[in-house]
């Protein structure tokens, strides 16, 4: 399990100093079905706009 959760995305509301994701749970899904070839197939959908 990673200790720490990387993100640069600084209008969600889990983001915290130093590019940290304080979010308890990260659900990440695939645009095809359970696998993804890269990248640009998954989302993060633990994502939510700050102020939301």
């Amino acid at each position: 399990m990673a200790k720490d959760v990387l993100c640069e995305v600084n209008n969600c509301t889990y983001w915290a100093q130093g590019n940290k994701c304080s979010a308890d749970q990260i659900y990440v899904v695939s645009h095809k079905g359970n696998q993804a070839a890269n990248t640009k197939e998954t989302d993060c959908k633990t994502f939510e706009p700050e102020g939301y």
